[in-house]
């Protein structure tokens, strides 16, 4: 049986007889979007990730979307997500055009135009769940690790060296990109960090939380396998 990419937002309309299978494809529409819990939209993710990892992928329905979503949009979650090529975003969530916000810049990092861009997405167009994800040998984590100085790229690797500085348990001549333990620790500190300041940085997120409008939570993708790991379930 073919998989929808609605989830189950399309699973409990599909039971209503309220939208045939064709239009469970479709992104949802303002009443949908609004009908959706932070809770329902985390799962309908993490179910989408279990797609991937299996190779089980929905009909994106790209035409009948790009119709849908000509004229308006009311995507379900706002990933905060690393530039690196290898983590597709939408792909990773089996979801299609007209479902996600993604906001993308290396080291995953809350850039004063991330904040902004959340806030928008959230507050104003309705998102109701923020995921920072972070990703296996992050090439910006790297740098940081390394205190890489070139150009522009010295005060976006700034922003990262806060968790480099935070993780404990490794020797001085153990914290370098060459050691993959100390990376990976490095790259869950990072998104533990983001996750902590969006909260801290934006009264409006923080208050849309704290409401139970949104749900703000950090991953980190498997380059080897696909799969996600949410770092902290939320309940």
């Amino acid at each position: 049986m073919k998989h929808t990419l609605n989830g189950i937002l399309a699973t409990a309309f599909l039971m209503s007889g309220s939208l045939t299978a064709a239009e469970a494809t479709l992104p949802p529409t303002a009443e949908q979007q609004k009908a959706l819990t932070p809770k329902a939209v985390f799962d309908e993710l993490m179910a989408g990730n279990a797609r991937f990892v299996k190779g089980e992928q929905s009909d994106p329905n790209i035409l009948k979307r790009i119709e849908a979503t000509a004229t308006g949009q009311n995507p379900k979650a706002y990933i905060l997500s690393c530039v690196d090529s290898r983590v597709p975003v939408e792909q990773v969530f089996d979801q299609g055009i007209g479902d996600l916000f993604v906001g993308r810049v290396a080291g995953n990092i809350e850039s004063d135009e991330q904040l902004g861009s959340l806030e928008f997405a959230t507050k104003v167009a309705g998102a109701k769940l923020v995921m920072v994800l972070g990703h296996e040998a992050c090439g910006a984590v790297m740098g940081a690790c390394d205190h890489v100085k070139m150009g522009n790229l010295t005060t976006l690797l700034a922003e990262i060296e806060p968790a480099v500085s935070a993780v404990e348990g490794f020797e001085d001549s153990e914290k370098n990109s060459k050691n993959s333990k100390f990376v990976e620790a490095v790259v869950e500190k990072n998104v533990r960090m983001t996750v902590a300041d969006l909260r801290k940085r934006s009264e409006v997120l923080a208050e849309l939380e704290k409401d139970g409008d949104i749900m703000i939570v950090g991953g980190v993708y498997n380059l080897h396998d696909g799969k996600v790991t949410i770092l902290d379930i939320p309940k």
